[in-house]
């Protein structure tokens, strides 16, 4: 997807992708706004989530769609997301629960001159 990439992923989360799409297939990811999971990358069965108009396509990671709704990407859009895994319980509805691990998202500003790639492409 574009110029400078909305959300990256750590060595060890694109690691455990690829072993849940060797148990589940095709997987996605949306980031959780809060609620019983807090904000929390939440992993899916691609299919089994459903993707709405107001959910925003920030990237790929490990050629695994990853979205955000639009409200909360007003708040992010000037930031990075990278994706990591640490241990420990993750959302209860996300896929990684039984590895003992979770996913956890990281953030960075984007840098002056990223974003005004960003808004010279349309992305931003």
């Amino acid at each position: 997807m574009g110029t400078v990439p909305k959300v990256l992923a750590t060595e060890a989360a694109l690691r455990l992708i690829e072993r849940l799409k060797e148990r589940y297939g095709p997987l996605l990811f949306h980031q959780s706004g809060g609620c019983c999971d807090g904000s929390s990358p939440m992993c899916y069965p691609r299919g089994e989530f459903l993707i709405g108009e107001n959910d925003v396509l920030l990237g790929e990671i490990g050629e695994t769609p990853f979205y955000m709704s639009a409200a909360q990407y007003e708040y992010w859009k000037h930031t990075q997301l990278i994706i990591d895994v640490v241990p420990g319980r993750g959302g209860m509805f996300s896929l990684e629960g039984p590895e003992g691990v979770r996913f956890l998202t990281r953030s960075r500003v984007f840098t002056d001159e990223e974003i005004r790639t960003l808004k010279e492409s349309g992305e931003l």
